[in-house]
């Protein structure tokens, strides 16, 4: 196996997400199921694939920087791991994408947030929570401003 090639055939399918989730209207249903769905489903079925295949004879483990460190190693427990990130922050980046079209924040506000989520995944949770409160917050001082 092409350990190089199925690592960047992740990463394309990965890009092919975050682009329909940033670019594509939500409204088209059928296209929403790419980053919801369809790409992390892919990547989570490479995932499980490796990590049921070599995990076990991968050597390491979790318990020190060092076992982690053996752990990665193995190209193709380095592949799944690189799976590991790019279909959770995919996911965290659905999650809040719905979250702040629900809170009212517009696409263009949302597009820093997702990417930010995309490149750097905590970082850019942290800055999708405080973007939907910050939302919620400024619709309700308007709504009560206008009661």
């Amino acid at each position: 196996m092409d350990w190089n090639t199925l690592f960047s055939a992740m990463s394309r399918a990965a890009l092919l997400g975050w682009a329909v989730l940033i670019l594509a209207p939500r409204h088209w249903r059928t296209l929403a199921l790419l980053p919801r769905y369809a790409v992390p489903g892919a990547i989570a079925l490479v995932y499980v694939a490796l990590i049921g295949a070599y995990f076990a004879t991968a050597g390491g483990g979790f318990g020190s920087i060092a076992e982690v460190r053996r752990l990665f190693d193995s190209d193709p427990v380095l592949v799944a791991g690189w799976g590991h990130y790019l279909a959770f922050d995919l996911l965290i980046g659905t999650m809040l994408a719905e979250r702040m079209d629900r809170a009212g924040v517009s696409r263009l506000l949302q597009a820093p947030v997702l990417l930010l989520t995309f490149l750097f995944g905590p970082a850019g949770w942290l800055l999708g929570l405080a973007t939907e409160a910050a939302a919620r917050l400024a619709g309700r001082r308007t709504a009560e401003a206008g009661a």
